[in-house]
């Protein structure tokens, strides 16, 4: 009679929780909700023309987010990371001193898109620039 009721007490305590986790909508262990931010970035292509994206995403990097809308391509070399295109164009300082520059609401980024960790409602600008 007691194992019955130890048992009928534990389903009871695992329906409370299961409910509770679905009603406060928590994570409840899992990582997060998807697009759970929401960034925006404007790229200046090499002709000034500027376009306009609002990204919703729960990567934690701005490399992830912007990869996720297929914005940017890039390599890995040893461990960092480099944009090689943004929107399928290349910039390349070895030809013409070109490079994507980097903004977030208006300041340059001092780390790499891999580095830069985002928070809903952040702002970014990617620049074609030449030097």
């Amino acid at each position: 009679m007691e194992a019955k009721r130890s048992l009928s007490l534990l389903l009871a305590l695992v329906m409370i929780l299961s409910a509770v986790c679905v009603t406060s909508m928590s994570s409840c262990g899992k990582k997060g909700t998807p697009g759970e931010k929401t960034i925006t970035v404007k790229v200046t292509d090499k002709e000034g023309k500027e376009t306009s994206y609002t990204i919703r995403t729960d990567e934690e990097f701005l490399r992830g987010a912007l990869e996720q809308e297929k914005l940017i391509e890039g390599h890995v070399d040893g461990t960092m990371f480099y944009v090689d295109k943004v929107l399928g164009v290349a910039a390349d300082w070895n030809t013409d001193h070109a490079y994507w520059a980097f903004y977030k609401g208006g300041e340059y980024l001092n780390t790499g898109v891999a580095e830069t960790a985002i928070k809903d409602g952040d702002s970014y600008e990617i620049t074609y620039t030449k030097g």
